[in-house]
């Protein structure tokens, strides 16, 4: 997927501005950002018992990840870490619907967890950061999971 489409889902799925000059590793950290946003969203709506705006929040944030964080996969060049990405939102998305249904922030707190921690991680690889040990190559590899713009 190249930055264009990348830029597409990212404005379809209605999240902030900023988004033509953000490069692609901030766009996928964006991404993360806003779906987060959208679960503490749903968790504070669900407890004020808001059903329609937690059911907005919710489905705000399952299209972040699947129209964003899983459809910018590279599953070529991504390999096995893709693939496993990949099956990982698609667990995401299943745990946002049975919290919905369910009205169960444990579950919307268990899904904020699994995200900030990929978001830590892709944080961390930040491309182009001065780098002082062989894992460069780790932090290259790991960007190709992404597709590039």
């Amino acid at each position: 997927m190249n930055a264009n489409i990348a830029i597409r889902s990212y404005n379809q799925v209605g999240l902030e501005s900023g988004v033509t000059a953000a490069d692609p590793h901030r766009l996928i950290l964006m991404l993360f950002e806003g779906a987060l946003k959208a679960i503490g969203n749903a968790k504070s709506e669900m407890q004020r018992k808001e059903i329609a705006a937690k059911g907005k929040s919710i489905s705000h944030a399952i299209r972040i990840i699947s129209e964003g964080l899983d459809a910018s996969l590279d599953k070529t060049a991504g390999g096995a870490l893709a693939q496993d990405l990949s099956a990982l939102y698609a667990y995401m998305v299943r745990r946002l619907f049975d919290a919905n249904v369910k009205n169960d922030t444990a579950t919307l707190d268990e899904v904020s967890r699994l995200l900030s921690e990929l978001k830590e991680a892709w944080a961390d690889i930040r491309p182009n950061q001065s780098q002082t040990m062989p894992a460069s190559q780790s932090a290259h590899n790991v960007q190709l999971v992404y597709a590039r713009g």
